[in-house]
C-alpha cells in the first residue's frame, strides 16, 4: 500500500444498509410506482415527452420506433433500449390500456402472448387521448428538472387532463411493495369526479353510483361485488373476472360453448394449452374438440360438447378450473409527493382534483402574464397611432434605431419593449384598418385579462372550468362499458337482507344478550303508565345496555384475553319482556373463560375512524395497554388474542377512546392512580402491556378502570367489600404518573374492609350490589353521599354476619315508553363501550 492512499475503514453492514436503502427508494419512486397526479412511472412520461418533442403527434406522420426510442433514449432514460420500447408497445396495445396512449402501426404483439416486431420494423406516433395529458405543458403549469446530464429539463409530472390513473390502471413491483390498480371507464370517471367537485363531502357508496366497477379492456364480466367494494373503500381487494360465453347450438345437434373475450391479463395461448391439457387428463370432462377461431373481427374460442354433456356444469368446470375466471388483486398504491400511499376510490380523484386545480392555476398565471405583455405593447401602439405625424418625424430626424428608441421613451414616456414595438411595426399598420384593428384587440385583451384575475380570484369558477375540460374528454373519447358486472349468488348476504335499524342491546349481568328494535319503545305515548322492560331471573339483571344499528360490530373480550366478534343483527331479536339467549351459545367461547367487556363500533371499514380510536386494557395484576382499534378490525369466527396474559392474571376491562381520555385504575388496598392516557403508548395486538399501577403485596390486585373523556363532569363512587361507600369528584384525584402506587381513595380499616369496586356514575345512574351469599340489592346512586377522597365513606349497606360485598355493577338506564328514544330524538350509540358482566 502505498502513502498516498487514503483508505477509509467502514462498517459492512451499515455500507449494505445505506446502499440498499438508496437501491430500495430509487426502484419505490425513479421506475416501479406511478405518480398519483397523471398516473405515469417516470419511463412512461419520458416516452411520452420524448415523442411530444419529436413531434409525433396523433395528426402527423409516423415515425420509426427505433427513431423514438433513441431520441428518449438520449435525452432521458439513460437504461436499455427494451426498457422503453416495451413501454412504448405496451401503450399501443389495446388489450393493454383501457385508453391507450399510443398509435402504433406494425406488428405489436398479441393476446397470445406474442411479442413486438422488432423496433427498426415499426412505427408509432401519439394517439390524441394523449395530448390531454400533454397538453398545456409549455405554459409553465408543471414543475422540470434537469435530465441525467444536465443538459435538457424534463417534467416531474405532466399537465394530465385526463385522470389516467383511474381509467388505465398501473402494474408494478418495487421493494417491499407493489401495485396493481385497475382500470376504469372513461365516462363513469368523468361523471364521479364532477360528482366530488360538486360535493367534497361525498362518500364512497355514493361515488360508487357512478364509478360502478372496473371496466377491463378485454372485456369479460365483473362476478361478484364485493371485492370491488373492498377495492374502493380500502385501495385492496380481490375482483373476479370471468370470460363472457354463450351457449350455440350446431347443424347436427350437438351443444358448444363460445368464449367471445378472456380475463384482463390472461394469456389466451397459455390458457388453451392447459385447458387441452386438463381436458386429456379427463380433469375436465364432457368436451370432444377445442378450437381458437379468433380472427381480425374479434376473439372467439369454441368447445365441442359430447352429446351427453350439460353445458352448464362444463362451463362452470372450465371456470373453476382454467384461466377463464381468474382475480384481479387491486392494491392501489401510488406515489403522494414521492411516498407510496395506499389509496381508495375517492383518495385518487381528490388527488387527481387537486392536482387539475393547481394546473389551472399556474395555467391561468402565465396566460395572465403573457396577456399584461400584450395589453402593453399595444397600449404602446395606440399613443404612437395618436401621435402618428410626431413619431415619424423623430423616427426620420434620428441617427440610429437606439436614438430613435430612446427619443420615443423621452417624448412619450414609453417603456423600452412599447419603444421596440413601434420600431418593429410595418407600415402597413399605419391605415386606418390596421388602427381599429389593434383598438379591438386592445379591447379583446382587456377583457381576457379581467377574466383571468376573475379565475384567480375565484375558486368555483376554476372548479368549473375542470368540470367543463372533463366533460369534454367524456365527450371525445367517452364509451360504453366493455366489463360487465353480476352479483355472485354466495354474495347475497344475511346483511344484505337485514334493515340497518337502531336496535336496543341488553346484557344481563348472567350474560343472557338480546335486541330488541328501537321502535317498541314508543307504543305508549308520552305521559303513559310504562311497562315491564325485561324479562329476567330473580337473581339476575341488567347489567348494559346501549343503541346500536343492526350492521354493527359488537366486540367481545374474554379475561384469558381472547376477543370475539359479532354483528348486532346475529344477536337474537326478542321482545322487551324476554330473557334472550347466553352470549355463550353465539360465540365460540372456551369453557374456563368467561366474557369481560363488550365494546360497540360502528364500522371497521372506516379507515379514519380505525385508526384515530383506541382500545384500553386493564388486567388484575396492574397492567395496561393501549392498542389501536384499527388492529381488531379483521373479524374472525374463531376469535383472536387481543391481549397477552401473563401467568396467574385475567382481563379485567377494556375501554375504547379517542386518544384524549383520563384513565383511573384502583386496587384492593384501597388506592388508585390517575394518568392521561398519552402516557400509554399504542403497542401490537398481542403484546402484554405496560405497568399502570403498583400493587403492594401479594393480595393486592386491580379492582376496575374507569375513563374519562369528559373530565369535569367525573364522578368515582367507590364501594369497600363491607358495605361502606361515597362519590368524590374526579378533580380530588391528582395527575400521576402511571406504574405508581397511586393516592387513597378510601381509606380502608378492618371497619370497612377492602375496596371491591370502582365506577364512574352520575346522579340517574343506578346500583346492583351483589354480596357474597347471592343476595342481590338495588339502590341509587343519588342515595350514595358525595365526600371527600380520603375518607371511609359511609355505610351503604347493612351486612349479616360473615357476609361480605363480592361485586357492585351499574345498571344501565333503560329507555321508558315516557322516553323520547324514537326515530326523531338524537340517539348517540354507545362509543366507550361498556363492561360485561362479573362472574365473581
Amino acid at each position: 500500500m502505498t502513502e498516498d492512499q487514503n483508505i477509509i475503514p467502514i462498517n459492512i453492514e451499515d455500507e449494505m444498509r445505506g446502499a440498499y436503502i438508496d437501491y430500495s427508494m430509487s426502484v419505490i419512486v425513479s421506475r416501479a410506482l406511478p405518480d398519483v397526479r397523471d398516473g405515469l412511472k417516470p419511463v412512461h412520461r419520458r416516452v411520452l415527452y420524448g415523442m411530444y418533442e419529436l413531434g409525433v403527434a396523433y395528426n402527423k406522420p409516423y415515425k420509426k420506433s427505433a427513431r423514438i426510442v433513441g431520441e428518449v433514449l438520449g435525452k432521458y432514460h439513460p437504461h436499455g433500449d427494451s426498457s422503453v420500447y416495451d413501454t412504448m408497445v405496451r401503450m399501443a396495445q389495446e388489450w393493454s390500456l383501457r385508453y391507450p396512449l399510443v398509435d402504433g402501426q406494425g406488428n405489436f404483439g398479441s393476446l397470445d402472448g406474442d411479442s413486438a416486431a422488432a423496433m427498426r420494423y415499426t412505427e408509432a406516433r401519439l394517439k390524441r387521448i394523449a395530448d390531454e395529458l400533454l397538453a398545456d405543458i409549455h405554459k409553465e403549469t408543471v414543475d422540470f428538472q434537469p435530465n441525467f446530464d444536465d443538459s435538457l429539463q424534463e417534467p416531474v409530472v405532466l399537465p394530465g387532463r385526463l385522470p389516467n390513473l383511474l381509467v388505465n390502471g398501473s402494474s408494478g413491483i418495487a421493494v417491499g411493495m407493489a401495485t396493481n390498480m385497475p382500470p376504469h371507464n372513461l365516462t363513469e370517471v368523468v361523471d364521479g369526479i364532477v360528482a366530488y367537485i360538486d360535493n367534497r363531502e361525498i362518500t364512497i357508496a355514493e361515488l360508487m353510483q357512478h364509478i360502478t366497477a372496473p371496466d377491463f379492456p378485454t372485456g369479460g364480466t365483473i362476478y361478484g361485488t364485493q371485492g370491488v367494494r373492498s377495492a374502493f373503500e380500502t385501495g385492496r381487494g380481490r375482483v373476479v373476472i370471468r370470460a363472457n360465453a354463450t351457449f350455440e347450438t350446431t347443424k347436427d345437434g350437438r351443444e358448444r360453448i363460445v368464449f367471445t373475450d378472456i380475463p384482463y391479463m390472461v394469456n389466451k395461448a397459455t390458457m388453451i394449452e392447459k385447458i387441452a391439457q386438463m381436458i386429456n387428463e379427463k380433469r375436465i370432462e364432457g368436451i370432444t374438440g377445442l378450437r381458437d377461431e379468433s380472427d381480425r373481427d374479434g376473439l372467439r374460442v369454441v368447445f365441442d360438447l359430447r352429446r351427453d354433456a350439460i353445458p352448464n356444469v362444463v362451463l362452470n368446470n372450465l371456470y373453476k378450473y382454467s384461466a377463464l375466471q381468474s382475480s384481479f388483486g387491486v392494491n392501489n398504491v401510488a406515489l403522494v409527493k414521492g411516498r407510496p400511499v395506499t389509496l381508495n376510490l375517492k383518495d385518487q380523484i381528490r388527488y387527481f382534483v387537486d392536482h387539475r386545480h393547481e394546473v389551472v392555476v399556474r395555467r391561468t398565471r402565465y396566460e395572465l402574464r403573457e396577456a399584461e405583455k400584450r395589453a402593453h405593447i399595444l397600449e404602446g401602439l395606440l399613443i404612437a397611432l395618436d401621435h402618428l405625424d410626431e413619431v415619424i418625424a423623430l423616427i426620420r430626424e434620428s441617427r440610429d434605431p437606439e436614438t430613435a428608441r430612446n427619443g420615443l421613451i423621452d417624448r412619450f414616456g414609453l417603456t423600452e419593449i412599447q419603444a421596440r414595438a413601434i420600431l418593429d411595426m410595418r407600415l402597413q399598420r399605419l391605415t386606418g384598418l390596421e388602427r381599429d384593428k389593434i383598438q379591438n384587440e386592445y379591447q379583446e385583451v382587456k377583457a381576457q385579462i379581467d377574466y383571468l384575475n376573475s379565475i384567480l380570484n375565484d375558486e368555483g369558477l376554476r372548479m368549473n372550468i375542470i368540470k367543463e375540460e372533463l366533460s369534454e374528454l367524456k365527450e371525445r373519447y367517452g364509451d360504453a362499458r366493455r366489463t360487465q358486472i353480476v352479483h355472485a349468488s354466495d354474495e347475497i348476504t344475511m346483511e344484505d337482507m337485514i334493515p340497518d335499524e337502531d336496535m336496543v342491546i341488553t346484557i344481563s349481568h348472567n350474560g343472557y344478550m338480546k335486541r330488541t328494535p328501537l321502535t317498541e319503545y314508543r307504543t305508549q305515548g308520552r305521559g303513559g303508565v310504562g311497562s315491564r322492560a325485561t324479562g329476567t331471573k330473580t337473581d339476575d339483571f341488567t347489567e348494559h345496555l346501549f343503541v346500536a344499528s343492526n350492521h354493527n360490530y359488537l366486540l367481545i373480550f374474554t379475561e384469558l384475553g381472547k376477543v370475539f366478534w359479532l354483528k348486532v343483527y346475529e344477536i337474537p331479536e326478542g321482545s322487551k319482556t324476554a330473557q334472550g339467549r347466553a352470549i355463550q351459545n353465539l360465540i365460540n367461547i372456551e369453557r374456563e373463560d368467561n366474557i369481560r367487556a363488550v365494546i360497540n363500533v360502528k364500522n371497521l371499514n372506516d379507515d379514519d375512524y380505525i385508526n384515530n380510536n383506541y382500545l384500553i386494557m386493564c388486567t388484575e395484576q396492574g397492567t395496561i395497554k393501549k392498542t389501536s382499534l384499527e388492529a381488531y378490525s379483521r373479524p374472525r369466527q374463531a376469535g383472536i388474542i387481543a391481549i397477552t396474559i401473563n401467568p396467574g392474571d385475567r382481563l379485567l376491562n377494556v375501554q375504547l377512546t379517542d386518544g384524549n381520555s383520563e384513565i383511573v385504575i384502583a386496587k384492593r388496598s384501597g388506592r388508585a392512580v390517575r394518568f392521561h392516557e398519552e402516557q400509554v403508548r399504542p403497542m401490537g395486538r398481542t403484546a402484554a402491556g405496560v405497568r399502570g399501577i403498583n400493587l403492594e403485596g401479594e393480595d393486592d390486585v386491580v379492582i376496575g378502570m374507569v375513563c374519562f373523556a369528559d373530565q369535569s363532569k367525573g364522578q368515582l363512587l367507590v364501594v369497600s367489600e363491607k358495605g361502606y361507600g361515597k362519590r368524590s369528584p374526579i378533580d380530588e384525584y391528582r395527575i400521576t404518573n402511571r406504574g405508581t402506587k397511586g393516592v387513597k381513595t378510601l381509606n380502608t380499616t378492618e371497619k370497612t374492609g377492602a375496596l371491591v369496586a370502582i365506577k364512574n356514575v352520575n346522579e340517574e345512574d343506578e346500583l346492583m350490589i351483589i354480596n357474597r351469599s347471592g343476595i342481590l340489592i338495588r339502590m341509587a346512586v343519588s342515595d350514595v353521599r358525595v365526600i371527600g377522597r380520603a375518607t371511609q365513606g359511609v355505610r351503604l349497606i347493612r351486612l349479616a354476619d360473615n357476609d361480605q360485598i363480592s361485586s357492585v355493577e351499574k345498571i344501565e338506564k333503560e329507555p321508558s315508553d315516557e322516553t323520547d328514544i324514537g326515530p326523531d330524538a338524537e340517539v348517540e350509540p354507545d362509543t366507550n363501550g361498556s363492561e360485561a358482566p362479573n362472574d365473581n
